[in-house]
């Protein structure tokens, strides 16, 4: 749990600390701390001495005891009257005109933490001597300017001057200020660069100074808390992420961990140059340690069922820039359940889930039409909702238990009124269903394993409801036993099969296609203007005033998370079997059949003899190798019964290689122009070859003479396919052409081939590629567009700009959901098929110019000759086999997936074996 944890480490690192950054207001800086006595009137002129430390802070004076029984007292400087140095006995009898002494007075002041107990805070009010003796007392006079100057600003009537004068108070300091290299954990460091920055944590942020080294990320505060300096090591850093923080782009926050939303530092710059420095070298540093991770490239392991609900969530969160750092973009989790009132929680009924199709605000449907009346009656710009899903007041609503101290600090030292208190599970749910104002989403921490957010172990006095009931534990629903229980019910709900079926419909509205324009609009999902990436343009308010009201509205009322996806997201990949076989999975297309009774318990070997298979592909030998061309190969077909393996060149020639007696037992010449490809018809009596000269040629095995040719393209035949007496011929004059072949015994002549469908492109087609169910169509051009075909219907289903030059090669998953795609750029694209979305982008370090796979696992040949075993779904390379002197340009796999066969541009083929 990101926010609990790092709170409670924080605690344990600094447990002798009563003070805390969330003592101050919001937007307020800690500058500095000198060790002082309150000097308190006793009896008259007798006197004690309370020993603390005297914070300096931009909007107050804090004094913390070191006797924990005595409160911390804060001073606004707003309230003071006066502020000296007295200098003798006369002017002020009660200090007897001590050295070193401050003396203020004030009209208000507060008093926390006494016998260091968290409540709310206690006003004195009324006009008040506060004074300290400092240790040091040179430095009265120092302090006494600096307070002078503070409080000069404090009396600014407006907001946007008091921030001006503070930011110029702090630039002056830190000015003066660098980082102290003495701090480098070695002395043989390189410095790269030195800049000013803020350490941002919940509410607060600390000024200081960021340095960065070829080792180390340092932050050195300006007022040393909560300690000198806070280091990181760059190679430790798993993830790094640029930052919107107050809705410009300042932020930088950087992670250790892979799968965590706790952060080790989140920085705020002073300018976009400085933050995207830091970014430069810590991204280089990491550029070959570390994968870059994308939403898309997350969404592929999640819909492939390689990381969970919840998982993917946090992702998403993360790269929208949610972060446990920033209440003001904490991250959003959406409620799951409805049903908070049975005494049993059924997840197979669709009926105890929350409609994840819809916003919170439009899932009473009375309410909606309320607001929708409201909407239609409001000038411009109009939204649906007054009140956000996520914002600071919320988060802690849900938190306040295990971090009162930020409620304070929000609230001005106040707890909320005891009947606004986050009482019951249930309650809360009815009130975002019906409440006016309530629209609120979840917290990661409902599926999270810490359930003391909703236990008062702190035993926070939280007041009394108007029913006479102490504010204590959480009320839980019915169908929990506990609070471990109710998190484990939650967790299972996130993971059930109900919200995997569902759960990308709440993602288009928060993260995707429906958060933001028309989508929007007809979703219900329209929020004001101001909580949207994009909806204010802080940099030109020129009214400070304007600028520092704005900001603070925005940074109250929450944001919306950065967009993610433009497109509808794909759903997840639910397994309807236990063991899906190859052939029921090849059956596949864009509808699912229903599932028949029985089919569940139904194994095939021939599927588990192919999983096996992948598994051990990484142990590929190479079995034997021929030179039997004498130009690059360009395509590779084998027999049924596999004695006979025949190939075409850019030689020009087919040559039939035998299994059996490993010799060329035929070589044929169709033209002078190279052959692309060759595929062998059912019945192992007809190779068809492609070629250069715009023709495509039937060579009968039996007769050993060529029986037919098709003249049907304008320029170069690139690539061919056959299903079911239907042959598709890609090719270069930009068409890829649908012929139905009568065969010649039905006809008593040769093969009769009749045009039946023509899908255009605006560039020369490179390649094709027919899914397993033959109802879909791959086409890749020359251009690198990537185009998907109902070839029932003869209609474009997706039309995609995939990559930056020339796409080599293309081929479908088993289950037809993806379509994966290399290109010249040098790299794989993974296409969702129903969506046309691309959800993976991987690069290899050079073009890969043909390859297998089975939806997780790909086998490539590389240009230079390796052929490399690649994780698609995490990104990376995890085999490395040496193969052909030059580009692998054509590969063969048998349908058990043991028997590999590539031929190259050094004119070899090669056979390879699995070596279990």
């Amino acid at each position: 749990m990101a926010f609990i944890r790092k709170r409670r480490q924080e605690q344990q690192l600094y447990s002798k600390e009563r003070f805390s950054l969330l003592l101050l207001n919001l937007e307020e800086y800690y500058f500095e701390q000198h060790t002082a006595n309150h000097v308190l009137k006793k009896n008259g002129k007798d006197r004690r001495k309370v020993r603390g430390s005297l914070k300096i802070c931009s909007k107050s004076m804090i004094f913390e005891p070191d006797e924990v029984s005595q409160p911390i007292i804060k001073i606004p400087l707003r309230d003071c009257i006066k502020i000296e140095a007295p200098e003798d006995s006369e002017r002020n009898p009660f200090t007897g005109g001590t050295p070193g002494t401050i003396s203020i007075i004030s009209n208000q002041a507060f008093l926390t933490k006494e016998q260091n107990i968290v409540a709310p805070f206690k006003t004195e009010r009324g006009k008040a001597e506060y004074v300290f003796e400092m240790d040091v007392p040179g430095k009265v006079e120092d302090v006494i300017h600096t307070l002078h100057q503070l409080y000069r600003a404090s009396q600014l009537d407006k907001m946007g001057d008091q921030a001006a004068m503070i930011t110029a108070i702090l630039q002056s300091r830190l000015a003066r200020a660098t980082f102290d290299k003495n701090r480098f954990q070695n002395v043989s460091e390189t410095l790269h660069m030195e800049c000013k920055a803020e350490m941002v944590t919940p509410l607060v942020t600390n000024p200081g100074h960021v340095c960065i080294t070829d080792a180390n990320l340092y932050f050195q505060p300006l007022n040393g808390y909560p300690k000198p300096v806070v280091q990181v090591m760059l190679h430790s850093v798993r993830r790094i992420y640029k930052r919107r923080h107050g809705l410009l782009p300042l932020g930088l926050e950087v992670f250790c961990t892979e799968n965590d939303l706790c952060s080790d530092i989140y920085l705020k710059f002073y300018n976009t140059q400085n933050r995207d420095d830091v970014y430069f070298y810590v991204a280089t540093y990491l550029e070959n340690h570390v994968a870059e991770h994308t939403a898309e490239t997350y969404m592929l392991q999640w819909q492939r069922g390689h990381i969970s609900n919840y998982q993917y969530l946090l992702h998403l969160n993360n790269l929208a820039d949610r972060s446990c750092n920033d209440l003001s973009q904490y991250p959003v989790f959406p409620w799951i359940i409805g049903d908070y009132s049975s005494s049993e929680l059924d997840l197979m009924k669709p009926e105890t889930f929350r409609d994840l199709s819809k916003p919170v605000g439009a899932l009473n449907k009375e309410r909606l039409e309320r607001l929708l009346e409201r909407y239609q009656e409001m000038p411009e710009p109009k939204f649906m909702y007054g009140s956000h899903y996520s914002s600071p007041g919320y988060v802690l609503f849900y938190l306040v238990r295990v971090a009162p101290e930020y409620m304070l600090c929000l609230q001005n030292g106040k707890f909320d009124h005891p009947d606004r208190m986050f009482n019951s599970i249930a309650e809360t749910w009815k009130n975002c269903l019906d409440g006016a104002t309530d629209f609120k989403e979840l917290i990661p921490e409902f599926y999270e394993n810490d359930s003391s957010f909703l236990v008062n172990n702190l035993n926070l006095d939280l007041g009394r409801t108007q029913g006479g009931k102490m504010v204590e534990n959480v009320e839980l629903p019915p169908w929990a036993s506990d609070v471990d229980d109710f998190l484990q019910k939650s967790r299972d709900a996130l993971e059930s099969q109900y919200v995997s079926e569902h759960l990308h419909e709440w993602i288009d509205l928060v993260f995707g296609y429906k958060q933001k324009g028309d989508e929007a609009v007809a979703a219900h999902n329209v929020f004001h203007p101001l909580t949207y990436e994009g909806g204010v343009d802080l940099n030109r308010i020129m009214d400070p005033n304007e600028r520092v009201a704005l900001l603070t509205q925005i940074l109250e009322f929450g944001q919306t998370p950065k967009q993610l996806f433009t497109i509808p997201h794909p759903q997840r990949i639910i397994p309807r079997f236990r063991s899906l076989s190859r052939a029921s999975s090849r059956s596949i297309s864009l509808v699912e059949s229903p599932v028949s009774p029985g089919e569940e318990s139904f194994e095939d070997l021939t599927e588990e003899s192919i999983t096996l298979a992948w598994n051990n592909i990484t142990k590929l030998k190479l079995d034997e190798q021929h030179k039997i061309h004498k130009g690059a190969v360009t395509g590779i077909a084998v027999s049924s019964n596999k004695s006979s393996i025949f190939s075409t060149s850019q030689d020009s020639t087919l040559k039939m290689f035998s299994a059996e007696s490993k010799a060329l037992q035929r070589s044929v010449s169709f033209s002078s122009m190279a052959l692309s490809s060759c595929l062998i018809l059912p019945g192992d009596t007809t190779v068809v070859c492609s070629s250069w000269d715009n023709s495509i040629y039937f060579y009968s095995i039996a007769f050993g003479r060529r029986q037919d040719t098709l003249i049907g393209h304008d320029d170069a035949v690139s690539k061919i396919c056959w299903h079911n007496d239907r042959l598709y011929s890609a090719s270069w004059d930009s068409t890829v052409k649908v012929w139905h072949c009568v065969p010649a015994e039905l006809l008593g002549t040769k093969k009769h081939f009749e045009l039946i469908a023509e899908l255009e492109h605006d560039v020369s087609v490179n390649t094709i590629q027919l899914n397993d169910a033959h109802t879909l169509l791959a086409s890749g051009t020359k251009e690198g567009t990537i185009s998907i075909w109902d070839i029932t219907t003869a209609s474009t289903l997706h039309q995609l700009a995939c990559h930056a030059e020339t796409v080599l090669d293309a081929a479908f998953s088993p289950d037809s959901r993806h379509l994966l795609s290399t290109g010249d750029d040098g790299y794989f694209k993974v296409t969702d098929v129903q969506t046309g979305m691309i959800i993976s982008s991987i690069a290899s370090e050079q073009s890969q110019r043909c390859f297998k796979w089975d939806g997780n696992t790909v086998l490539s040949g590389s240009q230079s000759g390796e052929l490399l075993v690649w994780d698609i779904v995490g990104g990376k390379i995890i085999e490395r086999i040496r193969g052909h002197a030059g580009p692998v340009t054509s590969m063969w796999m048998n349908e058990q997936c043991n028997s590999i066969i590539t031929g190259g541009e050094d004119r070899q083929i090669m056979f390879w074996k699995q070596q279990y």
